[in-house]
C-alpha cells in the first residue's frame, strides 16, 4: 500500500492532506507527466461527482495538468464509468475523476484511468505517487512556459447515453416496466432518469437533487431502505440504487427485498449462459463474495474465480482469462463485453434485459442464489499494523474459526480507502455471525486504537 494510493485511488477528508488543493495540484502535474512519457502531446479528461469540494479539487487538478503543457478537458459532473468510456472514445491520454464514491460528502478522492479506459495498475500508481512526493520534480515543472489549455466538453452526457443505448439489442424496450431510480444525489442524477425514460420505462426518481452535501446521505446503494419502501408504494417492478459516482448498483425487487451485488452477478450469469453469451463459462468476483455465489454458479454449471478485494483486481483477472462478467458483493459489476470498469447504469440495463430474457420477476430471479447469513463490521482504527503481528487479533480469529467448525468463514482486512478494519463473518445463522463478528471487532477496537 502506498502513502497516497489505496485500493481505489487517493482518498481522504476534503481540504485536508492528501485531499487538499496543494496535493491535487501536484497530482495533476504528476498524472500529466506520467501520460506524457508515452506520447509527446496528450490531453486528459477530468470529471467529478456532486460533492461541494469537487470544484476546489477539480480546479487544482486542472491547474496542475495545464502547468505541464498538457491540455485538460473538463467534463463536469458525470459518472465515473462515463469518464472511462470517453477517455478511450476520444483517444485521450488518460482520465481523472474527482470522487469518493460511496463515502460521505466530506470525503473526496482522485481516480485515474489509462487511455484504454482501464484503471491503472499498482505499479503505475506508484510511479505517479513518487512524482507527487518528489520536490525536485516540482521544480522542473516550473521551467515550462508553454502551458496547456482547458476546454469544456459539452456533449459528454449525450455520448455516454448513446454508448449505453448501443449496449442493448436494438429491438429492446422497457415499455410497461415501472422503475424507481435512486440517484444518491450523485453523478447519475441527470443521465439515469433520462436514459430509462428514453427506453420507455415509467420512471420514478429519488435523490436527484444534489446540493453538494447530500450525496450518499441516507440514499443510494449504501442505504436502499427508502428505495425499497418506494418500490412498494409505487407498485414498481424493481428499484435501482446507484452510489455517488455511479459505478455501483444495488437492486430492490418488486416485493421490496434488497438484492446484493453477488445476487445480481448470479442472475446475470444465468441469463448470459442461456443466451450463449457467457464467454469461457466463468464469473470473477472477490474473496468478499458471499459463500452462496460460488455454490449458485456451480449449480448453474458455471466456473468461478475469486480475486483480492477491489474491482481493479476483478477487471485484471477478467482480461487475463477472457471473462465477460465479474464484480463485487458491494455492487461493482463489470460487463467486459461492453465496458472496461464497473458501471451501475450499465448493470441496471443488463439486469432489466435478464428479466426480459428469463421471463421472470426479480423476486424469482433473486432466488438464483441463496445468501448465507453474513455480518460485516467496519472498525475505526488509528493504526494499521500487519494483522498477523498482533497476537490478540490472531487468537480472536482462530477462536471464531474453531466455533464455526467449517460451517462458515472469517475474513479480516484493512480498508484501502478509509482508516478502518473490516471484519466479515459468514455462518449458519444470523445471530451466530453477529456474535462472532462482534467478538473479533471488539478485540481490534481495543488493540488498534
Amino acid at each position: 500500500m502506498g502513502k497516497l494510493f489505496g485500493t481505489d485511488g487517493i482518498r481522504g477528508v476534503a481540504n485536508r492532506y492528501p485531499m487538499d488543493a496543494e496535493t491535487a495540484l501536484k497530482a495533476g502535474r504528476a498524472i500529466a507527466e506520467f501520460f506524457k512519457s508515452d506520447r509527446q502531446q496528450v490531453k486528459l479528461l477530468v470529471g467529478k461527482d456532486t460533492r461541494v469540494s469537487g470544484d476546489m479539487l477539480e480546479n487544482a487538478l486542472i491547474a496542475g495538468i495545464t502547468s505541464t503543457g498538457t491540455d485538460a478537458v473538463r467534463l463536469g459532473v458525470i459518472p465515473t464509468p462515463a469518464v472511462a468510456y470517453l477517455t478511450a472514445k476520444i483517444n485521450a491520454g488518460g482520465g481523472v475523476v474527482v470522487s469518493a464514491s460511496h463515502n460521505p460528502f466530506y470525503d473526496n478522492g482522485i481516480k485515474v484511468f489509462g487511455g484504454d479506459g482501464f484503471k491503472l495498475c499498482e505499479a503505475d500508481e506508484g510511479r505517479i505517487e513518487r512524482m507527487i512526493l518528489d520536490d525536485a520534480f516540482e521544480e522542473d515543472i516550473r521551467d515550462i512556459r508553454d502551458t496547456g489549455r482547458m476546454n469544456a466538453h459539452t456533449i459528454a452526457d449525450d455520448q455516454y447515453i448513446e454508448f449505453l443505448l448501443n449496449s442493448l439489442p436494438s429491438s429492446i424496450s422497457f415499455q410497461n416496466i415501472r422503475i424507481v431510480l435512486d440517484c444518491s444525489n450523485g453523478a447519475t442524477y441527470r443521465v439515469a432518469p433520462r436514459l430509462f425514460t428514453e427506453l420507455g420505462a415509467a420512471v420514478e426518481v429519488l435523490a436527484a437533487d444534489p446540493d453538494g452535501r447530500n450525496i450518499n446521505d441516507n440514499c443510494g446503494s449504501q442505504h436502499p431502505q427508502v428505495l425499497a419502501g418506494k418500490v412498494l408504494e409505487y407498485k414498481a417492478n424493481l428499484g435501482l440504487a446507484f452510489d455517488g459516482d455511479g459505478d455501483r448498483l444495488i437492486a430492490v425487487d418488486e416485493q421490496g427485498a434488497v438484492l446484493t451485488g453477488d445476487q445480481l452477478l448470479a442472475l446475470c450469469a444465468k441469463a448470459l449462459k442461456k443466451n450463449n453469451a457467457l464467454k469461457n463459462n466463468v464469473v470473477v468476483s472477490t474473496v468478499m463474495s458471499n459463500m452462496g455465489l460460488p455454490l449458485a454458479l456451480k449449480n448453474l454449471g458455471i466456473d468461478h474465480i475469486a480475486t483480492p478485494v477491489g474491482d481493479r483486481h476483478v477487471a485484471l483477472k477478467m482480461r487475463e482469462i477472457g471473462a465477460v462478467l465479474g464484480g463485487e458483493e458491494s455492487g461493482h459489476t463489470i460487463f467486459m463485453n461492453h465496458h472496461t470498469t464497473g458501471d451501475g447504469i450499465l448493470a441496471g440495463l443488463n439486469l432489466l434485459q435478464a428479466m426480459l430474457d428469463l421471463e421472470a420477476p426479480l423476486s424469482e430471479l433473486g432466488r438464483t442464489m441463496t445468501v448465507f447469513p453474513q455480518q460485516l463490521i467496519s472498525v475505526d482504527v488509528k493504526q494499521k499494523p500487519e494483522l498477523a503481528t498482533v497476537p490478540e487479533i490472531v487468537a480472536a480469529i482462530e477462536v471464531v474459526e474453531a466455533q464455526l467448525g467449517g460451517k462458515g468463514r472469517v475474513l479480516v482486512r484493512y480498508s484501502g480507502t478509509q482508516p478502518q478494519c473490516r471484519v466479515m463473518v459468514e455462518g449458519p445463522t444470523a445471530s451466530e455471525t453477529e456474535t462472532y463478528c462482534r467478538q473479533i471487532a471488539d478485540v481490534i477496537e481495543q488493540k488498534l486504537n
